[in-house]
């Protein structure tokens, strides 16, 4: 059974649709890309998925449960990473995962010993009392990463999470999301940066509230006949943008 699973999914916000009829499924363990110009309808699709909008008509499946009558079992099954919000600065990284162990609702048990195990594996041991807002900006963005995982989910959404991190911190990052995926995580990503389209199993890309094409970045590449991700998103959002 597909991790997400659409039909027509739509969002109108008076006589304006922000997501027109999207239809589309999602394997797990798959890493799947979410592109598209700003205001594409990205991050409304993305607010019905998560079970924080409620769609005005279609139907959508999120790890199982109904968008529309179990958004909040959504909530607790899966993961979610926004390039605005990740830790608080004010606390330190022990107590930043805790905090987020105790809001998954996980044990105090589980809590210490993921704790202990998601500070070694990046490393973060001796500065686990460090406030977040001392980390370079990198650092902050695995760690919200890692935390996002912290109750094991089999669905991560990752909104822009590489924004403004430099190329070398970019693809490092995208090393824990090969790690979670061969776990069997299921990714779903959007990012600004084409390149990273390339790091996809799939990739969607939105104009205007629909889904203009679907498909791996190499079959992408070859139906529109060129070189790179980037050349393939201008071919699709430049009608959009002519008058």
């Amino acid at each position: 059974m597909p991790v997400i699973e659409a039909h027509g999914l739509t969002r109108r916000f008076g006589d304006f649709t922000a997501v027109d009829a999207l239809t589309f499924s999602v394997e797990a363990g798959e890493i799947f890309g979410f592109l598209g110009a700003n205001g594409a309808g990205k991050t409304t699709a993305i607010r019905m998925l998560t079970g924080l909008l409620r769609p005005t008509s279609g139907e959508a499946r999120v790890v199982g449960f109904d968008v529309y009558t179990q958004a909040e079992a959504i909530k607790r099954h899966i993961g979610y990473m926004s390039q605005r919000f990740s830790l608080y600065e004010d606390l330190t990284i022990r107590e930043n995962i805790r905090f987020y162990g105790g809001i998954y609702g996980l044990p105090r048990r589980a809590i210490r010993a993921r704790t202990q195990a998601l500070l070694e594996r990046l490393a973060l041991t001796e500065a686990a009392d460090t406030q977040i807002r001392a980390l370079p900006l990198g650092w902050k963005q695995k760690l919200a990463f890692s935390v996002a995982l912290l109750h094991e989910p089999r669905l991560v959404f990752l909104d822009e999470p590489t924004g403004g991190v430099d190329p070398i911190t970019r693809r490092q990052f995208w090393d824990l999301i090969y790690e979670a995926a061969a776990r069997g995580v299921t990714v779903f990503v959007t990012t600004h940066y084409m390149d990273e389209a390339e790091y996809c199993d799939r990739v969607s890309i939105m104009v205007d509230g629909r889904i203009a094409a679907l498909d791996t970045p190499h079959s992408l590449k070859q139906r529109y006949q060129v070189g790179s991700m980037d050349d393939v998103f201008l071919k699709l959002a430049r009608p959009a943008a002519s008058p």
